[in-house]
């Protein structure tokens, strides 16, 4: 079982090397349908999992200049007291194990269908929203959208461990379409990492993680993404974002059926 796990985290770290998308839109309901993980254990192991790999790619998009912190703080100001809040409210609901599964089941094939719908229109979105300028918030209005965004992420991130990659840099081109695909990037992963570690903390409180499991993931994840990112450019991107989104939505019809 454990070599499975291995090649299930090399499986999912290439697919993330060459679509960018985040792991969990993929390594969560793996663990769910595949391996029969329970869903609150699927979401703590990946969440342990994102925040973990996602720290490099924090240092690396920073050395680079791609990350806007004033972003990232005002996304953390939503998104770390929702995952918290969150976090009590599972806990205060534990006893009824199997009705909080199977929200949770549900609550993962919704955040995959809006990975779905981010892969397929986020380039749309952001060539709309260049040619309306006039139709773009700003000031106060911009900070507000941006914090109540962040809440919405971490609730959804801590429940499913799924929206802070691709559902997060959609919501990124919506509110700020002048950052460059490469500051998207850079700003969605660097908030990621608080929140993902906090939701994770959590779930550790919660006792949904299973450290086993999180080893042989990141054991074959880190030659995955690697490999991914050295062919990606080999690969049409838009070759892999329908056969990604074909998956996805068979993977969410799966959960909910």
């Amino acid at each position: 079982m454990s070599v499975s796990y291995i090649v299930s985290g090399f499986a999912v770290g290439l697919l993330v090397g060459l679509t960018g998308v985040g792991g969990g839109s993929l390594m969560t309901p793996l663990l769910t349908l595949l391996f029969g993980v329970s869903p609150t254990v699927a979401v703590g192991t990946d969440l342990a999992f994102a925040s973990a790999t996602k720290v490099a790619g924090t240092f690396a998009h920073r050395y680079r200049g791609n990350v806007h912190w004033h972003i990232v703080k005002h996304l953390c100001l939503g998104a770390l007291p929702a995952a918290v809040l969150t976090t009590l409210t599972l806990k205060y609901f534990g006893v009824l194990d199997q009705e909080i599964g199977q929200i949770i089941r549900y609550s993962i094939a919704g955040s995959v269908m809006l990975t779905v719908i981010a892969l397929i229109f986020r380039t749309r979105m952001q060539h709309w929203m260049n040619a309306h300028p006039g139709r773009q918030i700003q000031g106060e209005k911009l900070v507000v959208a941006t914090i109540v965004s962040g809440a919405i992420l971490g609730t959804l991130v801590t429940i499913s461990s799924i929206g802070a990659g691709a559902i997060g840099a959609t919501i990124l081109v919506l509110l700020y379409p002048r950052l460059t695909p490469a500051e998207i990037a850079g700003t969605d992963i660097a908030y990621a990492v608080p929140l993902t570690a906090i939701a994770a903390l959590g779930h550790w409180w919660l006792g949904s993680i299973n450290w086993e499991l999180l080893a042989m993931l990141l054991l074959g994840s880190v030659p995955g993404i690697t490999l991914g990112s050295l062919v990606a450019r080999t690969i049409p991107e838009k070759v892999l974002r329908v056969l990604l989104a074909s998956v996805l939505t068979t993977v969410a019809v799966k959960l909910v059926y």
